[in-house]
């Protein structure tokens, strides 16, 4: 029998009990005639906490709370995909089937689809020893992802009996196991697991693999690995949701989790919108079959804000679990921080810089440390990448959640306010973002695209951060008094400035560029450079040399040459050599 405990305190999302119910820690309970969901967050001798995930209006002193004896889990079958869950993974179409736009407290509806029959093929058969985590069956469950059903980490055994090749459902029974304890376990495709607890893998692997884009200033200046983490922190209308946006469409990951925490309700809509209509450039099936939503926005609970970003995880571990590269845009950990910090005045803990709970840190840690590129328990491998939004009050960057983001990931992809205003996008401000992951993906690029590719890359890094230092005289002086080869920094980082680090996102050619395609940019605007240098040390003037259109034509190369044209590129590196040969000839 469920244990029950009486409400005799109320403070927003924060429900107090008499004594000790006989709850346990993280436990899921029923709070109220509602049946309102909630999870049990502090036990003492005197009374028990819970956080509500729902609207507490209404509820009284006197209603009793219900306990359900497992912690907050999530539901794991096939049918998570191509799918939008609010926070504690109930499904909002099957929501507004029911209750219309807005959502009332206490629905309580499947996770998934009971109902549906799945195509599903066995790959074990009857006498098998299976191992925790071992697949048992095969389901395609959109046109781009085939759902490997796993049996639980916590389940091993002999194959009693086995079901031949069919539909079922995800409660249907697959297999009969034999347990080493000489007991029977039914097996159906659906499985259970705490959203708080890490699924368990057999090995973690450094990273060697970048994450690819096709974003240029991310894939060449400030690489993520498969398996990786960021943080995208920006003010207000900088980019943040477009990057995650371009990140979760063009990326090179299996699936995407897109988890919208806190934020606008109509940015929510707008990513709706977009993904349901967006065709996948890798298959050409629509991106909803392998992308899944979370919606939290900033008019729901707090508490269910909270739980958001750990189902999200838990999904995202899941798919990694069957062989996947998955990953997740947390939009934004900002709104989860406060999140945490609404909920820690409530409970009357002492607050720490900005108000923010003593713990802020560590959560923070434990959320980007579940990312990772890993060996399974059924020895596939698979990783999960992080990729976090930070909306710091004011765009300032020294306040407690960027800061504390900044000590946990490894890539820092700094938005610009001064370059969104401008109109250059992204607006990642290449002098403040980093990438710790370079230096371990250089032997990928060496062996994949290009041995001078990471050295071109630098080579950029230290033309973009001389025209920062020259940019303070320039200020105060004016850009005529530099000797000419200071000049041709500044117009050379133009070039790198509009020509390589801005993209436009509505451009065909331009959205998305290959690796390949960003390596030959690099190597066209660098002969530029190379041959310029030799005429200005010939002493022929910056003047002349501007006087060419060349440098126009090589700003525009990433409109002109098509991404699968990039024989293009050999024109350009002629025009160059004649821009030479015609300044030597004209000044000889």
């Amino acid at each position: 029998m469920n244990k029950t405990g009486i409400i005799y305190g109320i403070n927003g999302p924060v429900v107090y009990l008499q004594g000790d119910p006989g709850f346990q820690m993280n436990e899921m309970v029923y709070v109220g005639r509602q049946n309102l969901v909630g999870e049990v967050i502090g036990l003492t001798s005197d009374r028990t906490t819970v956080q509500v995930y729902e609207e507490t209006s209404g509820i009284k002193p006197g209603e009793t709370v219900t306990g359900t004896g497992s912690p907050v889990s999530v539901t794991l079958a096939p049918g998570i995909l191509n799918n939008i869950f609010d926070g504690i993974e109930r499904p909002l179409s099957e929501i507004a089937k029911t209750e219309g736009a807005y959502i009332s407290r206490g629905v309580s509806v499947d996770s998934l689809d009971h109902s549906k029959k799945w195509q599903t093929h066995l790959t074990v058969k009857k006498g098998d020893q299976l191992l925790p985590g071992s697949i048992i069956a095969e389901v395609p469950e959109t046109h781009a992802i085939v759902h490997k059903v796993m049996l639980p980490p916590n389940v091993d055994g002999y194959v009693l009996d086995a079901v031949s090749d069919g539909e079922y459902t995800i409660d249907d029974v697959l297999l009969t196991l034999q347990l080493p304890d000489g007991s029977e376990k039914k097996i159906t495709m659906a499985q259970k697991w705490p959203i708080r607890v890490p699924r368990p893998t057999a090995k973690r692997f450094p990273a060697t693999k970048p994450l690819i884009t096709g974003q240029r200033i991310l894939d060449t200046l400030f690489p993520i690995a498969k398996g990786g983490t960021a943080a995208v922190p920006g003010g207000f209308g900088t980019g943040k949701t477009m990057t995650q946006h371009q990140i979760a469409k063009w990326s090179d990951a299996d699936i995407i989790i897109y988890i919208g925490c806190g934020e606008r309700g109509n940015e929510m809509t707008q990513v709706l919108e977009e993904f349901t209509q967006l065709v996948d450039p890798k298959s050409g099936n629509p991106l909803m079959d392998r992308t899944t939503l979370i919606a939290n926005t900033s008019n729901m609970p707090v508490a269910a804000r909270e739980a958001s970003l750990y189902s999200g995880l838990t999904l995202a571990e899941y798919y990694r679990d069957m062989g996947y590269h998955v990953a997740i845009m947390a939009d934004s950990t900002s709104r989860w921080a406060e999140a945490l910090r609404e909920l820690s005045g409530r409970l009357e803990e002492m607050p720490a810089e900005e108000g923010f709970p003593a713990y802020l840190a560590s959560r923070l840690s434990a959320f980007y440390e579940r990312a990772g590129m890993v060996r399974n328990l059924n020895g596939t491998e698979g990783s999960v990448s992080i990729i976090g939004a930070v909306s710091p009050q004011g765009g300032d960057f020294s306040e407690p959640v960027t800061q504390n983001t900044k000590r946990f990931v490894r890539c820092f992809w700094a938005l610009d306010k001064s370059l969104a205003y401008a109109r250059h996008y992204p607006a990642i401000q290449w002098l403040t973002s980093y990438s710790e992951y370079l230096s371990e993906l250089a032997p990928w690029y060496t062996d994949n695209v290009d041995r001078r590719f990471v050295d071109y890359r630098n080579q950029m890094v230290y033309i973009l951060t001389q025209e920062s230092s020259l940019m303070e005289i320039v200020k105060l002086i004016g850009a005529d008094v530099l000797p000419d080869d200071q000049k041709l920094i500044l117009e050379i980082a133009k070039v790198i400035r509009v020509g390589f680090l801005q993209q436009n996102a509505f451009h065909q050619e331009d959205t998305c560029v290959p690796l390949s395609k960003q390596f030959k940019m690099m190597e066209v605007i660098l002969y530029l450079y190379k041959k310029s240098r030799t005429l200005i040390s010939m002493g022929m003037p910056m003047s002349v040399l501007k006087q060419d259109p060349i440098f126009d034509k090589v700003i525009s190369i990433k409109y002109d040459v098509p991404n699968d044209r990039l024989d293009m590129f050999d024109d350009y590196m002629k025009q160059i050599d004649k821009f030479y040969d015609d300044v030597l000839e004209r000044n000889a």
